[in-house]
């Protein structure tokens, strides 16, 4: 029990940093996502390492000189 454990430390510390330091996306993705100026939030559920589903909200972010329609 003890060996297994030691073997997902490190493992785990990798998660953390990408997660830490924005690194999650594959780089291709942020490259799509730079290139439409996407503004929102992406959501991804994980369970058992598979993704069991992801989706996005646009327009989570607003800009103060954008004006909003009331």
């Amino acid at each position: 029990m003890q060996e297994a454990h030691s073997s997902i430390e490190p493992t785990f510390s990798e998660f953390r940093r990408k997660v830490q330091e924005s690194e999650l996306l594959a780089p291709a993705v942020s490259h799509l996502l730079r290139r439409l100026h996407f503004s929102g939030r992406l959501s991804i559920v994980v369970q058992n390492g598979n993704v069991l589903k992801s989706g996005y909200e646009e327009g989570y972010f607003t800009r103060r000189s954008d004006h909003r329609l009331t």
